[in-house]
């Protein structure tokens, strides 16, 4: 099993400037290449200072300068925010500048502040998402095409430069509905996933989702992965814990807002609110612990066949404290679980 780190960009404080945020999330994948992580991933959000990257391929370009071997996945970029004719392009120069290292992440977009504010109702999300993908990859797969559809009509036109790998970069879809999974692995998609506050029945659902359709596809499936993003952070103390936990009980009373709430957004500072879930109940759906409990929390995904943790530590700690702790995971808790045969240790 494989780990990857989120570098979601949390920007609670106006006054700490985004310059040193990006700067924070560039130290933490200089330290993902140097320490043995796969991959790091990028999400895509506009207009507010949770998730703050409204420029995903220009960072992940930025990160490739800095590193020599990761993968750097876009987790996940919004298609229906995008011109897919402008956006191919975009896509082909930043696997170049890359160095094919691109995993291209792709999503329909869940937050309706963001989306609405930029033209696209989350009614038609799901509608110019499934248009929007059929057209990326028909751009970057075929050398000419045409499109006659409901949200994109063009004559025939070719995307310069080429792909430099057929088909462009593998796509990996964020989908959670154990039957979206089944299908979009049979489209011969890698996928992202997390339970979210469904619990343990809902991963093996997910998982075994996957799986079958893997198996459904026979050799045209065998590299298809399946990652999994969960919200952790290795605590050196439980003292560490206790407060780890309650700043990402903050960081929720924002992310609520916006992703199942209102919406309400004040000059880009979205504004915490009262949550219902118990503060202890948060905690039992995060992987925020110490190194024992890690392992633990750990183990029933190696046994499950999770290709791929993402790890999401970003939630208003301090940056040194953010990267000492993923500097202790790699060293004391990801070998475990990168070489099997220490699985028991």
């Amino acid at each position: 099993m494989d780990f990857s780190i989120q570098l979601s960009a949390d920007y609670p404080d106006k006054e700490y400037g985004g310059d040193k945020v990006y700067r924070d999330m560039l130290d933490q994948a200089i330290l993902a290449d140097q320490s043995g992580f796969d991959a790091v991933s990028i999400t895509e959000h506009h207009l507010i200072n949770c998730l703050m990257m409204p420029a995903p391929l220009q960072f992940a370009v930025k990160i490739a300068a800095h590193t020599k071997r990761i993968k750097i996945m876009t987790s996940v970029v919004v298609l229906p925010l995008h011109d897919m004719r402008v956006y191919a392009g975009e896509v082909v120069v930043a696997d170049i500048f890359t160095e094919g290292r691109l995993l291209l992440g792709v999503g329909r977009g869940a937050f309706k502040y963001e989306m609405e504010r930029l033209g696209v109702p989350m009614d038609e999300t799901r509608a110019r998402f499934d248009e929007s993908l059929n057209v990326l990859q028909a751009l970057l797969a075929e050398e000419e095409v045409s499109w006659d559809g409901e949200y994109y009509q063009f004559d025939p036109l070719t995307i310069m430069p080429r792909p430099i790998r057929p088909g462009g970069p593998p796509i990996v879809m964020a989908v959670m509905n154990p039957e979206g999974i089944y299908h979009c692995t049979q489209r011969g998609f890698h996928i992202q996933t997390t339970p979210l506050a469904g619990g343990h029945q809902m991963l093996v659902n997910q998982v075994c989702a996957f799986k079958e359709a893997k198996q459904d596809m026979g050799q045209k499936g065998r590299d298809l992965t399946l990652s999994l993003s969960r919200v952790a952070f290795l605590a050196s103390t439980e003292a560490e814990k206790q407060e780890r936990i309650r700043e990402a009980y903050a960081y929720y009373s924002r992310f609520d807002n916006v992703y199942t709430g209102p919406g309400l957004v004040d000059a880009g500072m979205i504004r915490p609110l009262p949550r219902t879930q118990s503060m202890e109940d948060l905690a039992e759906s995060l992987l925020i612990c110490t190194r024992e409990e890690m392992i633990d929390k750990l183990a029933p995904y190696a046994e499950l066949g999770i290709d791929r943790v993402i790890l999401s530590p970003n939630f208003g700690s301090d940056p040194e404290r953010t990267h000492d702790a993923l500097q202790a995971f790699s060293e004391d808790v990801m070998p475990l679980f990168t070489h099997p045969a220490r699985i028991a240790v």
